[in-house]
C-alpha cells in the first residue's frame, strides 16, 4: 500500500513538472519575481505554519470547502494551518491582516484572490521570500509564485450557453454579482460573448448584489416589476442564486424566469431539485485549496529542484497557473451532489 502511495505521489509531481515556468519574469517596473531568495528548510516541523489569507472567513462556502480542505491537508502533512482575515467582506481589512503577518515569515501564504487591490501586498510577501499562491481568482498585477483556481470567463460562457438553450435563443436577460471584481467581470464577459450571438436575446444590464442575499432578492424583485417579460437571470457570486430564487418564488415566476448561477452549496442544490434554479456551475474548491497548499510545501522544502539555487537561477519550481475546471449541475444529476 505504501509503495502505491509513493508511486501516486511521484506521478502527481510529474504532471506538475509539465507546467512549470523556467524563465524569470521581467517588466517595466524593474521588480523581478525571482529577486528574493525563497525561504526553504530541510525538515518538517509541527510548528511550520501555513497561512490562509481571506476575507469573510465565516462565509459557509469558505468554511465548508476552502478552510476544511486546508485544515485536512495540514493535518495530513503534520504542519500548522492558520486562517486569518476579517469576518465581513472587507478588502482593506484583508490587506491589513496580510501586512501584519508578513514580518512573521510563515512557511507560506495561500491567498484568496478577492480583489485587485490586494496585488501590492501579495508582491510584498513574494519580495520577503515567502512562498505565495493565490487561489480562486487571479489578481492582475500580482507576482505570486502560482495561481490555482477557476476560469471565470469559462464559467460565464457555460452559463450563457445554458441560458440560450433553455430560453430557445430569445428573451430578456440580466447578470448579477459583485461589479468590479476581476473574476466576476470575466464571468460577465463570458456570458455576454455568448448572448450577443443571438439577436433575439436582449441583455438589459449588470447588477451589483454585493454578495448579499437580501440585496440580490430586492434587485430581482425590482427587475420583475420593471420587466414583466424578464426571461432569465444569471448569478455570479455565492449569494446571487439564493437571492434571485427567493424573489422568483415570491413572484410566482418559477419556470417563467430562468436562473443560472455559480456555486453548489446545499441551498443551491435544493433549489435545483425544486426546479427554481435551472443550472449551476460549481468550482472545485477543495481541489484548488489542497493543491495550492501542497505547492507552498513543495517550495518550502525544495521537493523538486532544477538547479543548485532555483531562486538565484530565476526558476519557480511549481506551475505558474493551474485551472481546476468547473462542475455542471442541473436536475438530471443534482441528486449525485446532495449529501
Amino acid at each position: 500500500m505504501n509503495s502505491i502511495k509513493a508511486l501516486l505521489f511521484k506521478l502527481f509531481f510529474i504532471v506538475l513538472l509539465s507546467a512549470c515556468e523556467a524563465p524569470p519574469r521581467t517588466g517595466g517596473s524593474g521588480n523581478n519575481l525571482h529577486s528574493t531568495e525563497i525561504i526553504t528548510v530541510d525538515t518538517v516541523s509541527a510548528n511550520e505554519e501555513y497561512v490562509m489569507i481571506t476575507t469573510a472567513i465565516n462565509m459557509p462556502m469558505y468554511v465548508n470547502h476552502d478552510q476544511a480542505a486546508f485544515k485536512m491537508w495540514a493535518k495530513k502533512m503534520g504542519v500548522k494551518a492558520s486562517i486569518l482575515g476579517p469576518s465581513e467582506w472587507d478588502i482593506p481589512a484583508q490587506i491589513a491582516t496580510f501586512e501584519q503577518v508578513i514580518p512573521q515569515k510563515p512557511a507560506g501564504f495561500l491567498v484568496n484572490g478577492t480583489d485587485p487591490g490586494i496585488a501590492q501586498v501579495i508582491n510584498k510577501a513574494v519580495d520577503a521570500g515567502i512562498p505565495t499562491v493565490v487561489y480562486d481568482s487571479d489578481i492582475p498585477g500580482a507576482r505570486q509564485h502560482s495561481f490555482i483556481g477557476s476560469d471565470w470567463y469559462e464559467m460565464g460562457r457555460l452559463q450563457g450557453e445554458r441560458m440560450v438553450k433553455i430560453l430557445n435563443g430569445k428573451g430578456k436577460v440580466v447578470v448579477m454579482g459583485i461589479l468590479g471584481m476581476t473574476n466576476m467581470e470575466a464571468g460577465f464577459q463570458g456570458f455576454l460573448d455568448v448572448i450577443k450571438k443571438y439577436p433575439a436575446m436582449e441583455f438589459i444590464g449588470k447588477y451589483d448584489d454585493k454578495a448579499n442575499v437580501e440585496l440580490a432578492a430586492k434587485i430581482t424583485a425590482d427587475l420583475i416589476v420593471a420587466h414583466p417579460d424578464l426571461a432569465g437571470v444569471a448569478g455570479f457570486d455565492g449569494n446571487s442564486g439564493p437571492g434571485i430564487a427567493l424573489s422568483v418564488k415570491e413572484a410566482n415566476k418559477i419556470g417563467k424566469v430562468k436562473i443560472t448561477t455559480v456555486d453548489a452549496e446545499p441551498e443551491h442544490l435544493q433549489l435545483v431539485k425544486e426546479g427554481v434554479i435551472d443550472y449551476l456551475v460549481g468550482q472545485k474548491r477543495e481541489l484548488f485549496t489542497q493543491m495550492g497548499a501542497q505547492m507552498l510545501f513543495d517550495m518550502r522544502h525544495k521537493t523538486i529542484a532544477f538547479s543548485k539555487n532555483d531562486a538565484k537561477a530565476g526558476v519557480v519550481p511549481i506551475p505558474k497557473k493551474i485551472i481546476t475546471g468547473s462542475i455542471e449541475i442541473d436536475k438530471s444529476n443534482v441528486d449525485l451532489f446532495i449529501k
